[in-house]
């Protein structure tokens, strides 16, 4: 896989008619600079509306992926994107006078020879791979979905379909190696649905663009000739249908035996490059749609801010070490004597945090609390409790530098045991709510595994203003 970023030599433009709106729309591929990432721009509104290619965008999942930013939308991205992925494209701006892209033979293939077209222009930065070096497993047991990423060296996808439907069957395909295998064995798999489908979907406003030169429709039901003729004028589909020996309506010709299988293969490199990054991983999915794509594709994204998170501060990789101390003092602004967790040991994004204050003798606060008895005072338990939950709340979502996390109420604290010179205090916070400014956490202090402290904290996230700033 390619080392550097790269993006397109020159603008290029394709024109046609969108699958679901459709709507016509001349589509251009431009430049972009390094860290720019992949953003589409509505050229047809006021002031003309970017809209990162992010999962975090995502409004909308039925038949297609739909990302949103403010009134600008773009229906139906994930053909686009796994063109993108295919030709391992960094940076580019996908500009749109319209609302979704020309749905063209169904297929990422257009697109991909679009990009051959413009040709590439290598760029001197680094790729920001994502490392994927732990299990990310989605499952939706009712829909029988499970895709699994595993770590590895290289980008594999391995996908198996199942519709329980007797005109398509089981199919399962793979991709093994992106610069081998995607033009000629998936870039030009279509878009499919069964004939069922047909009418459901244009009542629910979708599929107003297809036909049957871009899309592949299974004919798993036998209808009578007055009723495909019937279906013909409510769709204004212009040529006659027939039901398929092979399977296929109008007897259309696969591309692939397991053109289906493919194109689901295809759907998920698409709405995977919602995460943001290029990734090394092995997925494997099992009937995915863009639904669980997009859930999967949140839970990976966690994981690449995470990782994102941890590079900004921690230079030092330690093994069971996610921030040490140098690293905690670039996040927090607590100094000696006030300082009061030594490392973090665990960390999931917006979820939870573990945290370690050694407890020695040496503590300032032992010499008044107490002399004769050391114990460390609950209350600097629950700071202690605090300051961890103040990391949690970074989440690479938002800049928080320039802010502090200033706690504004305890509920339900208690202190089951006392914390005496020696102990290593295991601090664990979990992120119960967040809105806006306002984030509940649940804390919990632990020694040799038993509670020995718990509480609710509320905090604030409020501007970090200096001495002066504060007495001018």
């Amino acid at each position: 896989m390619l080392v550097h970023q790269r993006t397109i030599k020159q603008p290029i433009s394709i024109s046609g008619v969108g699958l679901h709106t459709g709507v016509t729309t001349t589509m251009t591929f431009k430049p972009a600079p390094i860290n720019h990432g992949i953003r589409f721009r509505r050229i047809d509104l006021p002031n003309q509306p970017m809209i990162p290619a992010l999962v975090d965008y995502v409004i909308e999942v039925a038949r297609g992926t739909t990302l949103c930013v403010g009134e600008a939308k773009v229906h139906t991205v994930e053909h686009v994107l796994a063109a993108l992925v295919g030709m391992q494209v960094d940076n580019i701006v996908i500009e749109l006078d319209n609302v979704e892209p020309p749905i063209c033979d169904g297929s990422a293939k257009p697109f991909v020879d679009l990009l051959l077209a413009a040709d590439f222009a290598p760029q001197d930065a680094p790729k920001d791979y994502l490392i994927i070096d732990q299990t990310v497993r989605y499952i939706d047991e009712q829909k029988g979905v499970d895709i699994v990423a595993l770590p590895t060296d290289d980008y594999r996808l391995t996908v198996m379909i199942d519709y329980q439907n007797p005109a398509l069957g089981s199919q399962h395909t793979g991709l093994f190696n992106l610069e081998k295998e995607f033009i000629p064995e998936f870039a030009s798999a279509r878009t499919f649905c069964f004939l069922h489908e047909v009418e459901s979907l244009h009542k629910q406003g979708l599929i107003k663009g297809g036909n049957l030169n871009n899309a592949i429709v299974i004919a798993d039901q036998d209808l009578p000739q007055e009723e495909l003729q019937r279906i013909t004028i409510k769709l204004g589909i212009s040529e006659s249908l027939v039901m398929g020996k092979n399977g296929i309506l109008n007897n259309k010709d696969l591309r692939y035996k397991n053109e289906p299988a493919r194109h689901k293969l295809l759907d998920l490199m698409g709405d995977l490059a919602l995460i943001g990054a290029p990734f090394k991983a092995q997925i494997l999915a099992a009937r995915p749609g863009h639904a669980s794509n997009v859930e999967f594709a949140k839970r990976v994204r966690k994981l690449y801010q995470q990782q994102a998170l941890v590079k900004k501060y921690q230079f030092e990789k330690k093994e069971g070490v996610v921030f040490d101390i140098n690293a905690l003092q670039k996040i927090l602004p607590h100094r000696y004597p006030f300082l009061l967790v030594d490392k973090i040991i665990d960390f999931k994004i917006d979820e939870k945090i573990v945290g370690v204050k050694n407890v020695t003798v040496n503590e300032w606060f032992f010499q008044g609390h107490f002399p004769s008895q050391p114990v460390m005072p609950g209350v600097l338990i629950l700071e202690a409790m605090a300051q961890a939950g103040g990391i949690l709340l970074l989440n690479g979502k938002e800049n928080l530098d320039g802010k502090l996390a200033m706690f504004t109420s305890i509920n339900n604290a208690k202190f089951r045991k006392p914390v005496f010179p020696g102990d290593q205090l295991i601090l664990e916070v979990s992120l119960l709510h967040r809105r806006a400014k306002i984030a509940q956490l649940g804390g919990k202090a632990l020694v040799k595994g038993e509670l020995v402290a718990e509480a609710e904290l509320t905090a604030a996230i409020v501007d970090r203003y200096s001495q002066n700033e504060k007495t001018s």
